[in-house]
């Protein structure tokens, strides 16, 4: 089993009894992957993107134990530390883990953005929150401005919302 799929299995395992942050995070990692592919990441960024995709909302959890509340900016206080535990026990190289939690821990912030797994991972969870969410179309477009700037993310967004 590839470190992927192993943070995959973790992931699950650490939102047990949560089925509605499993699919989230499951459909998060399937637009990363789809984007990341398309736009032709090479494989560690690639690999960096999925990796955040898998593990970006790991701080909802914590977050509602200690707060009893789960914004955006709490779950990127609170999730790189357990994202650090988990991706080491998947055995994810160290380079990674750290990339992959500064990636958590700015998975709500819109600027400032530095790289393509960033991007993309913003790209992807606003692809499914946006349907979670069940924003109209004319919201959606404001998402698509103010979000995207893949050309694959742009495509897919404006494929699914007839924008």
């Amino acid at each position: 089993m590839k470190e992927i799929e192993r943070t995959l299995a973790a992931m699950i395992e650490f939102d047990a009894g949560d089925p509605r942050r499993i699919q989230h995070f499951l459909k998060v990692h399937g637009f990363t992957h789809l984007i990341g592919t398309t736009e032709g990441l090479d494989a560690r960024t690639q690999r960096r993107a999925e990796l955040a995709a898998v593990v970006h909302d790991i701080g909802i959890h914590p977050a509602e134990e200690k707060y009893g509340r789960c914004d955006g900016k709490l779950q990127e206080q609170e999730g790189p530390e357990p994202a650090e535990q988990l991706l080491i026990a998947a055995g994810v190289f160290p380079d990674d883990v750290e990339r992959v939690c500064f990636l958590v821990a700015h998975h709500h912030t819109y600027t400032g953005v530095d790289g393509a797994d960033w991007r993309i991972l913003l790209e992807a969870d606003a692809l499914v929150n946006l349907y979670e969410d069940r924003i109209p179309p004319s919201a959606a477009r404001q998402v698509l401005e103010n979000v995207f700037r893949t050309d694959t993310g742009i495509a897919i967004c404006k494929t699914m919302y007839g924008l």
